[in-house]
């Protein structure tokens, strides 16, 4: 273990972690200007000891930080100037729909830091290979097809596969940081952390540290409280050097505790969310929430003080006795009369061919990629249920199974956790579930889809940044894939500003005025189903195009073969969108996150 100095394990014998006043503390305690960090993530990261890395190192832009996604309070580390370079898979916004933040524009030019992206189980399996002791990971995601293998030559190798010489075999260096960060439940003084599913990420970064675990909880609780439960324990206290307690120390996102030891969890903080993505419009903006929330906060404690007592009380879940502000919210009536919205015809069309697919090929699993897709996945496994046909839905940070809670549009929501049949995590999930799973279907999105079905959602033409890989290149490497994705010539283009995921396992792509097929890989999409589309996106009535070869030829810069429209001879008019298919969507969405 390499120590420094100041290192309680520097004069030897270690009898327990240092027991650190605040995560400010801990974090003065241990990191120094050019380590490399890692903020492990379950449904949540380590927050508060983030905003004290913050604190510490603003303006240093020396640390490297790996986390499995910048998003929400994780902006703080490119506003606190203390990063030199993240390694990661996702730059944007999650929450109320996901979307590139503005902080980020000029990401891939190195501002406001370096920027390594990976995709999320690719991301993981170095950490497990590092956890392990091993040289390398295998991995079947196929980064070395796309352009995120650029700058990855020391990180991503290509050998020859030992039983087929056609074939090739990736191998990925392992991710290695000095100290992991991790937010728990609970811990004992000896160091013993506990943490409940659904994981994300799990525990492989503490065993991948080359120094340890710096560590805040709920709550230090006695030593036999943890003993009584040592199946909760995650990370073990021989890997931990430094512990503090930091009440709602994901916040603004949610910690699942199952009430361990009576500590309540917590929901994402939604209202805390929008306000930082509504403050990262501007430069002044962003800046005046940085000081108000991180910088300007001379800790946990003060923090937790300008929260306040109604606000944290009214993210409790599941509800308290008493009942929660935010857990007993009554849901906006839905009205299912008024005509569907541009987008809702859209998932709406997306789920039907979802549905279609599953009764035609037998998929007993869903992989939800959030967006769109997410909300076309959940609402074709309500319609097959409706026929009797079970499919399970899986989301990539562990969640297996699901039965998403009504009114809640948020993909990674703890309420669909409580509600899942199985918590796990990124391994089990887009490992077990998906990539070793032939029956599983990918649904997902796409900022930009060429006509060999190739994704984009990581830069645009002009060089802005979108989002990233996130898990959808692992999903669009291994399984049999639907893109839902509404039509316009910027989206739907000829050649693609930069090759997230690979095209080939996409099957269907569905756009608002119907469904695009192929007889396989390499073959061209034709539209083969047809639903007259409706205005949105700044379109009137005046501006729709008049028939689907117009539509094709108005809303895609696809090309096509020589003397084809795009447009199949097979095709069939989808049906208009139903009452009770709008009023099941508009259950799901009650606010109209997607309308």
């Amino acid at each position: 273990m390499t120590t420094t100095p100041e290192h309680p394990a520097a004069t030897g014998h270690r009898t327990g972690p240092y027991l650190a006043a605040d995560p400010d503390d801990l974090i003065r305690r241990f990191v120094r200007e050019g380590d490399h960090l890692h903020a492990a993530a379950t449904m949540s990261r380590p927050n508060a000891l983030l905003n004290a890395v913050c604190r510490t190192f603003a303006g240093s832009r020396s640390l490297t930080v790996s986390t499995t996604a910048v998003h929400s309070s994780a902006h703080a580390l490119a506003l606190s100037g203390a990063v030199r370079k993240v390694i990661t898979g996702f730059v944007g916004d999650t929450y109320p729909s996901p979307r590139p933040n503005r902080l980020y524009r000029e990401l891939a030019e190195g501002r406001p830091f370096e920027i390594e992206m990976w995709s999320l189980l690719t991301y993981t399996q170095r950490l497990i290979a590092a956890a392990l002791g091993q040289p390398f990971a295998t991995t079947g995601s196929r980064l070395a097809e796309t352009d995120l293998r650029h700058g990855k030559e020391g990180s991503l190798h290509l050998v020859p596969h030992p039983e087929d010489p056609e074939r090739t075999v990736a191998l990925l260096s392992p991710l290695r940081p000095r100290f992991a960060l991790f937010h728990g439940v609970v811990a004992d003084s000896r160091g013993n952390i506990v943490a409940c599913p659904p994981l994300g990420e799990g525990p492989w970064a503490a065993y991948a540290a080359t120094d340890g675990v710096l560590a805040s909880v709920e709550a230090i609780v006695d030593d036999e409280v943890v003993a009584a439960m040592p199946d909760r324990v995650v990370i073990p206290a021989a890997r931990v050097l430094g512990l503090c307690e930091a009440p709602l120390g994901a916040h603004p996102q949610s910690l699942r505790t199952g009430r361990l030891a009576g500590v309540d969890g917590y929901l994402d903080d939604y209202d805390f969310l929008t306000g930082i993505v509504g403050a990262c419009t501007t430069p002044e903006t962003a800046a005046a929430w940085y000081e108000e929330w991180v910088g300007g906060v001379s800790g946990h404690a003060e923090y937790l003080e300008k929260l306040g007592e109604r606000r944290r009380s009214g993210l409790l879940f599941p509800a308290p006795p008493g009942g929660s502000a935010v857990a007993e919210q009554a849901a906006p009536p839905v009205d299912a009369s008024a005509a569907p919205t541009e987008q809702e015809q859209l998932i709406v069309l997306g789920a039907r061919a979802v549905a279609d697919l599953v009764r035609e090929r037998g998929y007993d699993t869903l992989l939800a990629g959030i967006g769109t897709s997410h909300m076309a996945a959940w609402l074709a496994a309500r319609l097959l249920a409706d026929d009797g046909i079970q499919v399970r839905v899986a989301a990539e940070l562990g969640l297996q199974s699901m039965d998403p809670e009504p009114g809640d549009v948020f993909l990674f929501s703890q309420r669909h956790a409580e509600r899942s049949q199985m918590l796990a995590g990124v391994a089990e999930t887009l490992g077990g579930a998906v990539a070793a799973n032939p029956r599983c279907l990918g649904v997902l999105s796409a900022a930009e889809i060429d006509p060999d079905a190739n994704i984009n959602t990581t830069l645009l033409p002009n060089g802005r940044w979108i989002t990233g890989s996130g898990g959808a290149n692992d999903i669009a490497s291994t399984v049999d894939c639907v893109v839902v994705a509404a039509a316009s010539a910027r989206r739907y283009v000829p050649r693609l500003a930069h090759l997230t995921s690979p095209g080939r396992r996409v099957r269907d792509v569905v756009s608002q005025f119907g469904r695009f097929t192929r007889t396989g890989a390499g073959d061209a999409f034709e539209l083969t189903s047809w639903l007259a589309p409706v205005p949105g996106r700044g379109r009137t009535e005046a501006d729709l195009p008049d028939g689907p070869e117009a539509a094709v030829r108005d809303l895609t810069g696809w090309d096509f073969p020589d003397g084809s429209t795009g447009v199949s001879a097979f095709l069939h008019d989808e049906k208009a969108v139903t009452t009770e298919e709008l009023a099941l969507l508009r259950t799901m969405d009650p606010e109209g996150c997607y309308r």
